[in-house]
């Protein structure tokens, strides 16, 4: 009999193909755009921890200054080359540290010219920010303790000066100071945030502090710890570690801030869950939308069909076998627009993650929920128009013009 009633079901909706194309498109976007929006959500969310895990899970940066709080803020003393030496030799936790120091400038080669980040750090730099060298090398210990101007290219400043040509051992001007090319780095693109982590070059400490800066100030430390597990003791020991060397009694606050990275990628997670939770609560409204609209056409069906129906219940159908009819009608037409959705939404995702640069992860879970969700609306509110088919009266039914 349920064949018989599916088949049934299907002879109908193809009779009124427009119609039931334009009944299930609710079902369509709703199921799509809950497919899309969580996809998206994860996406990002992925490529965020990504990022993060190639900036280092085990990284963290100290900075000169106190936590905001409100409009006023005061000026803090600059970090020390010493500062970064006493973290490496007194933290155990701490496995590598990179005093660094910043300033944008105007790079120049023959007649081209770029305006971009100057670096000045150690060769400890490349390895906590996981930056490769592609081409040529880092500094020596010559280079970095007599402050020689040689300096290392990222990706897109090679790029803007040299093309596809080979910059080692060319001289490029640095603001005002000749400098001499010994290595390029490997791309890393752009982050989530649309930031070019390759435009920016580096080059000794001694160096950018003599010749760029004219100052012996750090802007910040860039420490890596022993491991991912270690980075929470690493960062009270640095911040018990820098209290004493600042003189800050406890209970103070701090002219100096720590920064965990595996903090601020898990509140960066907890941030995009919770938007695409909310996202995707938004998108399942339209599968109500959609379920009213099944309803309503079911409803049209059930009156333009009543001498139909009271055919069958006078040459002996039950009202239960009616009700099943129209029932299996209603959960078709929605498991047709939950399978349609399926297809748009992970089409329109793909599409999206390729554009905007993220991965594209497909989540099953979410399209068996979606997918469910669409058959459950097709008997919740078709329930409703089944159920008054199948209490019609035959003879009031067969009256029916």
């Amino acid at each position: 009999m349920i064949w018989a009633t599916l088949l049934m079901a299907l002879r109908e909706i193809r009779r009124n193909t427009m119609r039931s194309m334009l009944t299930t498109l609710g079902i369509v976007i709703g199921v799509g755009s809950v497919i899309a929006m969580v996809t998206l959500g994860r996406g990002a969310t992925a490529k965020i921890t990504n990022e993060i895990a190639n900036m280092g899970t085990n990284l963290l940066i100290v900075m000169p200054g106190a936590e905001r709080r409100g409009p006023a803020s005061t000026t803090a003393p600059p970090l020390k080359i010493e500062d970064a030496k006493a973290i490496e030799r007194e933290v155990s936790s701490v496995d590598k540290v990179a005093p660094t120091a910043s300033r944008s400038a105007l790079v120049v080669y023959g007649n081209k010219n770029w305006n971009t980040s100057v670096t000045g750090s150690t060769n400890e730099f490349f390895a906590v920010r996981r930056f490769a060298i592609e081409l040529g090398q880092s500094f020596s210990d010559a280079q970095l303790l007599g402050g020689q101007p040689v300096c290392v290219l990222g990706a897109t400043v090679r790029k803007e000066l040299f093309g596809q040509g080979d910059p080692l051992g060319a001289a490029i001007r640095v603001g005002a100071v000749s400098c001499s090319v010994i290595g390029v780095m490997a791309p890393k693109g752009q982050s989530t945030f649309g930031q070019d982590q390759d435009d920016f070059l580096v080059m000794p400490l001694a160096a950018f502090q003599r010749r760029i800066a004219g100052n012996y100030d750090v802007g910040m430390l860039f420490v890596s710890a022993i491991s991912d597990g270690m980075t929470t003791k690493a960062k009270q020991q640095i911040e018990a570690l820098m209290r004493e060397r600042r003189r800050i009694a406890l209970g103070q606050v701090p002219d100096f801030r720590v920064q965990d990275m595996k903090e601020i990628s898990d509140t960066l997670g907890t941030v995009t869950g919770a938007l695409t939770a909310l996202l995707g609560g938004i998108a399942a409204v339209s599968l109500l939308v959609g379920g009213i609209g099944i309803m309503n056409i079911m409803l049209v069906s059930v009156t333009e069909r009543t001498r139909e129906i009271g055919v069958r219940l006078a040459i002996g159908a039950r009202g239960a076998e009616v009700l099943l009819q129209f029932l299996v009608e209603a959960v078709t037409l929605s498991t047709l627009g939950g399978m349609l959705g399926i297809a748009f939404g992970l089409t329109i995702s793909f599409v999206a993650t390729r554009m905007m640069h993220m991965p594209f992860r497909v989540l099953p879970d979410i399209i068996v929920i979606a997918f469910a969700f669409s058959a459950t609306v097709g008997v919740a509110f078709g329930f409703l128009p089944a159920r008054k088919a199948s209490k019609l009266n035959p003879i009031d039914a067969l009256r029916h013009e």
